[in-house]
């Protein structure tokens, strides 16, 4: 038995595979943003981790360099507890990264950075060695420059090729993801197109299925056309409902057609804003370099004020020798004054006048010696100044760059928002083509159901005006029929 579709039941099955694809696409484009989210994830929890770790470490290590210059100065135990408490810092750092760290070449790279610092700590402790045991500040400086310096070089030239790499590898995976996100977008355009096309095809077999039936039964007509008055209010009735249902679909495709101008405007809106958001944060980008060089500057002129005041303190003790020569040949002159006079008491009148020129030179060695005392007080005093100063510019030191790491961080941030401003103006623009296209599409078949309003309503015009039929119609006038019924008969 043969069995006819109703154009309800096509209309149904359409609806039925577009609500399908629709759901298909939505699972897709799920399942590529989950996975997209998960690597971003990834990137942001280790790698970013591992960058202020590394960061961190850094700062540390410039803390104990920091610390020992001043104990090179003041070889007390506050300076001295202030380098240990630098070194801990730095070691309390390792656990965790140890812990985030996966990759050989990483674990290379930590087991380099340890045993650097391993050898700059050996190097510190010979340095505070030889400061407690009394050796020369020059010789002590000499040492710090020479065999200290190059050591905590090495341990941040290794911290700083670990960071390098962390962030080559965050920016790596950074990219991955952004090719994730560019390849979800174009699935879920692609499965769009798909769509759409899908609505086309069944739209074109629908349209070639009811034309094909309706010109079947149009041929019968018209080799029947004496026959038609018995048929013509039948007629006349099923074009009325015909007609109303071709004006429901009319009204429903004009509604469509006006959501999908308003996603296209508002995709074009989206693409607008994130090009002026990607002008603004590179905007930001170029003034926090600005401001990051110019606190560099500013690291640059506080260094050369440290190394200023370790020479005020050197020079300094060297006046502090000079006046202890001045004061011992004071003492001496003193003591020859003295004796002069014993010898010029002894000589008689004969002696007086040398006496009394040996008395001035004593008053006058005594008033050198005094002058020396307070010369001595003067100096204590610029060397606890100089000490001041030292660890006021240190604090500066680390202040500057606390805020070098900061606005080093701003920057990337920003540097990570412009990439991901970028991708959102990509795909704003790729779902605005998307939208007009399907506009376009929904016009052409606004225009295709107008037309069949229209044919619907001469065939209506048609049908009134037949005054004839004939007997033998009334069975394909019925065929007619089942075409916009639940039913049909074979």
């Amino acid at each position: 038995m043969e069995r006819t579709w109703s154009f309800g039941r096509k209309i149904g099955l359409g609806f039925a595979g577009m609500v399908m694809v629709t759901v298909l696409t939505s699972l897709a484009t799920a399942v590529t943003l989950t996975a997209v989210l998960d690597k971003a994830e990834q990137t942001l929890s280790v790698h970013a981790r591992l960058v202020m770790l590394a960061k961190d470490m850094d700062s540390a290590t410039e803390k104990t360099t920091s610390a020992v210059r001043g104990y090179l100065l003041v070889p007390d135990e506050a300076t001295l507890a202030f380098v240990s408490a630098s070194r801990k810092e730095f070691l309390d750092l390792l656990p965790p990264m140890q812990s985030l760290i996966s990759g050989r070449a990483d674990e290379e790279a930590f087991t380099t950075i340890v045993r650097r610092e391993a050898d700059y700590w050996s190097e510190v402790q010979r340095f505070v060695q030889l400061r407690q045991s009394g050796v020369p500040l020059d010789s002590v400086a000499s040492s710090f420059q020479s065999d200290l310096r190059p050591k905590a070089r090495d341990t941040r030239n290794a911290i700083d090729a670990f960071t390098q790499r962390q962030e080559t590898l965050l920016d790596a995976n950074w990219r991955d993801t952004v090719a994730w996100s560019r390849s979800a977008t174009l699935l879920a355009t692609a499965l769009g197109a798909l769509a759409i096309l899908a609505g086309s095809a069944l739209a074109f077999g629908l349209t070639r299925t009811l034309k094909r039936q309706i010109g079947s039964a149009v041929q019968h007509i018209r080799s029947s056309s004496t026959e038609l008055q018995s048929a013509a209010s039948q007629q006349a009735s099923g074009s009325r409902e015909q007609a109303t249902a071709m004006n429901e679909i009319t009204v429903t495709v004009q509604e469509l057609l006006a959501t999908s101008k308003q996603i296209a405007e508002s995709a074009q809106r989206v693409a607008r804003i994130a090009e002026e958001t990607a002008v603004n944060a590179n905007n930001g980008n170029q003034t926090v370099e600005q401001a990051q060089e110019a606190i560099g500057g500013i690291k640059r002129q506080v260094d050369l004020i440290v190394s200023h005041m370790l020479d005020l303190g050197r020079k300094s003790q060297q006046i502090g020798g000079i006046l202890d020569i001045i004061n011992e040949l004071a003492e001496q002159t003193n003591i020859l004054a003295i004796n002069a006079t014993i010898e010029a008491a002894g000589a008689g009148e004969s002696g007086r006048r040398f006496g009394t020129v040996a008395d001035e030179i004593r008053k006058l060695a005594d008033r050198v010696g005094n002058s020396t005392k307070e010369i001595r007080g003067l100096i204590e005093e610029v060397r606890a100044a100089v000490h001041t100063t030292i660890m006021a510019t240190e604090n500066g030191v680390k202040t500057v760059e606390t805020g070098t790491r900061q606005f080093g961080e701003l920057a990337s941030g920003f540097r990570r928002i412009v990439s991901m401003v970028g991708t959102t103006t990509e795909a704003a623009r790729e779902i605005g083509l998307s939208t007009k296209q399907q506009s376009t599409a929904v016009e052409q078949v606004n225009i295709a159901t107008a037309n069949v309003a229209q044919a619907t309503k001469e065939a209506e015009t048609s049908a009134l005006q037949t005054v004839q039929t004939a007997s033998d119609l009334a069975r394909l006038s019925q065929t007619l029929l089942q075409l916009v019924q639940t039913q049909a008969k074979g």
